[in-house]
């Protein structure tokens, strides 16, 4: 497993910052397209991209935690970091990112399928499990991650009207 990396912090509302971790995760998943498998020692068809996860957190407790003074940051303005392997003060375990996936999303998931369903590439089939949308929730973890990922799933293509009807249900 790669070291997870703080990227960068950033003001929003309420004086509170976002901050954007990344890391790249190995979810142990083998390719199952026969142009993967084909191409298994071609590393162009084995290069990760790093997963990101934005967590909101209080200026004062980034400082206490991470001894990075965020405070001065104004509502938009973003401060790079690029921290490899940020521990927790007092807490020797290392942070990663873990992966839930789910077909139970929030009520924003449901609206907005179209962008967070899960999907074979950026404008892909839907990637989907017993016929329903999968979404994929990515958080921070002190220690070692616990994925749940979905095993059985399909592709389907889903186009126009009929995907928002099927996805809010109607």
């Amino acid at each position: 497993m790669k070291n997870l990396t703080l990227v960068s912090a950033k003001g929003v509302k309420g004086n509170k910052v976002q901050l954007t971790f990344s890391q790249i995760v190995e979810t142990g998943k083998a390719p199952t397209g026969l142009l993967g498998i084909l191409n298994a020692s071609d590393e162009r068809f084995n290069q990760q991209k790093p997963r990101l996860a934005w967590l909101t957190a209080q200026p004062a407790d980034v400082q206490l935690q991470f001894g990075i003074d965020v405070s001065g940051l104004a509502e938009g303005e973003e401060l790079e970091i690029n921290m490899v392997d940020p521990k927790i003060t007092g807490d020797d375990r290392s942070l990663n990112l873990q992966i839930t996936e789910t077909t139970k999303g929030s009520d924003y998931d449901v609206a907005n399928f179209e962008a967070r369903a899960k999907r074979a590439g950026k404008d892909g089939d839907f990637i989907m499990s017993n016929g329903m949308y999968i979404y994929v929730n990515t958080t921070v973890v002190v220690g070692e991650p616990k994925h749940i990922l979905i095993a059985d799933t399909t592709r389907q293509a889903v186009t126009g009207s009929s995907a928002i009807a099927d996805a809010l249900g109607i």
